[in-house]
């Protein structure tokens, strides 16, 4: 995968020569395995759970209720071994095929355990009246499609070449899109936000001017006294493979997967939220991270969060990260198996060349006498660009150039600040948007014991 990405119109690296910091990908990547096999122990204290249970008891059977084969029977519905050979096709690509040989089983089972969930949730959906029509499902089939620049023709070869299929991906489109319609008609109408709320929180916000907010990513995993051992077990693994595999740009596509949250839909992202906002656990937590980062598992009374910082603000405040810039990159490219002592000269020469800019308007000549080439764009802003360019564009003045930076395989290049529009104060949420955010909360909790109920009272049959 490459290091660097097209950004507005620019080319900038996320690897800069030698000076630069690592910065994470922005290229998210799905993870490889998430779950650990670890059976919850139960029995801490066992009268708490009003259960009579031995303390010194005997296994009299040698199965184990926590070994299944890939196969299951959900209410009648069957899932098939190629169901989730299929969707474990799906994650492996995601993460570029790297799942170590001993996290594949662990990997399966949480798929399986995905797929009953997409089946309950399917099921709940038809019983009561709620149909998402194939047209439906073709049109946000249609959608990912052109994300990737893909025919839907072109993307079910794609996905029939890594082992996956159309049928695979459509599944959990169909399990997504009802559970979300069931939401809207089952719990949705019944969550009340007050205006004495949302008032309240306009009102801390106006008091809270000048403090820290925080962007946040989530992955929520639910948690009762009974299995809490074993979500923390799960939890742990996903924390530890996502350290492993960069930090924030791991989240988005496991969140989705994996997250119990409402805000799984959206890649496991919560917004900007103040400390305050959030669980004890986790207000501490965001405090202290770098951007970047990523924390976890961090227990609440409800389950287990891992959470990434993607970034921080002043409340109201001005962020100079906001700064739209109007900018010319020039850039010269080396040939293919340019070695560092042969492109030396050549980036002396340009680094020469460059302290000769004078303005904007004497990029092009100065382009012309090393043989490169300029781009220009006038809507960037710094806040999209790589973390290590962000600092010193904001001290850049109209009309001077960064130092020279890039890499042996994507040229040597400089940005040249032709304008700037700095940012205004900003401005609070308003009244809806708080509405929206409480509201979204509250609908998170009650879907979460919704499916938690459907588990329950499901009759499953493995095989």
């Amino acid at each position: 995968m490459s290091d660097f990405i097209e950004d507005t119109r620019l080319r900038l690296p996320q690897k800069i020569g030698a000076v630069s910091k690592k910065r994470i990908k922005q290229i998210v990547t799905v993870l490889a395995a998430t779950v650990a096999l670890t059976p919850a122990l139960l029995l801490a204290d066992p009268d708490a759970a009003d259960l009579k249970l031995p303390h010194d008891l005997t296994i009299f059977s040698k199965s184990d209720p926590n070994v299944h084969k890939a196969t299951a029977i959900v209410n009648g519905t069957i899932i098939t071994n190629t169901d989730i050979d299929q969707s474990f096709a799906l994650a492996a690509a995601g993460s570029g095929g790297q799942i170590p040989e001993e996290e594949r089983s662990q990997l399966r089972l949480q798929i399986l355990r995905n797929l009953i969930d997409e089946t309950l949730q399917v099921q709940e959906a038809k019983a009561n009246d709620i149909i998402v029509t194939p047209a439906e499902i073709n049109q946000t089939y249609e959608h990912f499609a052109r994300n990737l620049k893909k025919t839907p023709e072109g993307f079910s070869e794609y996905l029939h070449n890594i082992g996956a299929s159309e049928k695979a991906l459509k599944r959990q489109i169909e399990g997504e899109l009802a559970w979300r319609r069931l939401m809207g008609r089952r719990i949705e109408p019944f969550i009340n936000v007050s205006n004495e709320e949302v008032q309240g929180i306009i009102n801390r916000l106006k008091a809270a001017k000048g403090k820290e907010e925080y962007h946040v990513v989530e992955i929520f995993l639910s948690a009762t006294d009974a299995n809490r051992a074993e979500v923390k077990a799960n939890a742990t693994r996903i924390a530890q493979q996502i350290l492993k595999e960069g930090g924030a740009a791991a989240f988005s596509a496991y969140a989705r997967q994996y997250s119990e949250a409402s805000t799984a839909a959206r890649g496991g992202d919560m917004d900007w939220v103040r400390a305050e906002q959030l669980p004890d656990a986790l207000a501490q937590a965001v405090q202290k991270m770098p951007v970047g980062s990523a924390v976890g598992p961090l227990e609440t009374p409800s389950g287990f969060s891992i959470i990434a910082l993607e970034d921080k603000r002043e409340i109201l405040g001005v962020d100079p990260r906001d700064a739209i810039l109007s900018l010319k990159q020039l850039y010269v490219n080396f040939p293919p198996g340019t070695t560092k002592e042969t492109a030396e000269p050549k980036i002396t020469a340009f680094a020469d060349a460059v302290k000769q800019i004078k303005g904007c308007g004497s990029v092009n000549d100065i382009a012309a006498k090393v043989g490169g080439e300029v781009i220009e764009n006038d809507q960037v802003s710094i806040r999209q660009m790589p973390e290590a360019l962000q600092h010193m564009m904001t001290t850049l003045q109209i009309g001077e150039a960064t130092p020279p930076f890039g890499s042996l395989n994507e040229g040597i290049r400089v940005l040249v600040l032709c304008g700037r529009d700095d940012p205004k104060v900003a401005k609070a949420p308003n009244f809806q948007q708080i509405h929206n955010r409480l509201q979204e909360e509250r609908l998170t909790k009650r879907a979460t014991r919704y499916l938690r109920d459907l588990r329950r009272d499901a009759i499953i049959e493995y095989r």
